[in-house]
């Protein structure tokens, strides 16, 4: 079991002007100048809204097929290039089309606070979300439309602040979804502790998170989900794996797959991780699977290989298990089969 983050967007296509972004990326631009030029973000947003459902499914269902021959058995899906409640509904009922259809295990993440959309400030976003698209998710989820896990805030300077951030997350606890959102990416938002308070599943990112925040955490047992594509392609200090494994943190590994972190190989990550945030190979397996699988509330029944779980593993050709984090970029070349339940969903 390896654990992605996912985004829905408008048909390959039309990326071309996503690439365009991410050229400015790699050129120097920082995100927020990139987000306030009106790229970035809105850019996919204005695309999503304009795609049908059945042009994202079928993006989707590409994409998962790449991180499926990668390794990957088991993934989180989000939301969160809406931003109205129309949009929103639509991918997520485009995952849940996914999670019914597709072999691979899909967790459903709802994003609607992924930014602040243009017309509104972050409190009248807040008041949106609560007062009509958490109650309509409530209602859906109710009548079994749809199967939503975990709750998202991008929690940032200028986008949403603390009490933003509480009030979304707590109201969407109330009706039972998990806590799993950005936090203490670009600046100290002491998000690390707002999480721990409330009893966030995990937090992403944590690249400027506090030592008082990595404290709070390991009492409060919140995964810290890193994400060294992230950190690399935006150029943005490493989050501090080697601190938050000492402090006890149960730290996890995702790709954060979106416009800014194009990466569908958790392998890549795993090396990323042990080069750049100086973990060993062990750890970054098991970041990558049990804690993973922690990170979503499912390492119950996923993330390793016991009697009563999940039967989801990979067989590679090479001599050591290692080969798979050391040759970068060679995954295709080692991965044979991927079993899903115990069945072959890939072979080479």
């Amino acid at each position: 079991m390896l654990s992605e983050d996912s985004f829905l967007m408008q048909p390959l296509k039309k990326e071309l002007t996503v690439l365009g972004n991410a050229s400015c990326q790699l050129a120097g631009a920082t995100y927020m100048e990139i987000h306030q030029a009106g790229g970035g973000i809105n850019f996919t947003v204005e695309r999503t809204r304009q795609a049908s459902e059945e042009e994202l499914f079928g993006t989707f269902q590409q994409r998962l097929g790449c991180m499926l021959s990668a390794g990957t058995t088991l993934v989180e899906c989000k939301s969160g290039y809406g931003l109205n409640l129309d949009t929103e509904l639509k991918m997520l009922r485009v995952i849940e089309r996914a999670r019914r259809q597709l072999d691979i295990g899909i967790s459903s993440t709802y994003c609607g606070a992924h930014s602040v959309p243009k017309g509104k400030t972050a409190t009248e976003a807040a008041d949106d979300i609560v007062h009509n698209h958490l109650p309509k998710l409530k209602e859906l989820s109710r009548k079994g439309e749809l199967h939503v896990d975990n709750i998202d805030v991008f929690c940032e300077k200028g986008v949403f602040d603390l009490d933003s951030t509480r009030r979304i997350l707590q109201t969407g606890k109330e009706m039972g979804l998990q806590i799993n959102f950005h936090g203490d990416e670009l600046h100290p938002m002491k998000a690390a502790e707002l999480g721990a308070e409330l009893g966030a599943q995990a937090i992403s990112h944590l690249e400027e998170v506090s030592d008082e925040g990595i404290a709070a955490m390991a009492r409060a047992q919140c995964s810290a989900v890193l994400l060294p594509t992230t950190a690399y392609m935006l150029r943005l200090t490493q989050p501090r794996a080697r601190k938050m494994l000492d402090e006890g943190v149960i730290v996890a590994l995702g790709s954060d797959f979106n416009p800014n972190a194009y990466c569908f190989s958790m392998p890549m990550v795993m090396h990323l991780a042990c080069v750049n945030m100086k973990m060993s190979m062990p750890e970054a397996l098991a970041a990558a699977t049990i804690n993973a699988a922690y990170a979503l509330g499912k390492s119950h029944t996923h993330g390793s290989l016991e009697v009563g779980k999940q039967g989801d593993l990979i067989i590679i050709n090479a001599s050591r298990w290692e080969h798979l984090i050391y040759q970068f970029g060679g995954h295709h070349q080692l991965i044979e089969y991927v079993i899903i339940k115990g069945k072959i969903a890939y072979k080479k």
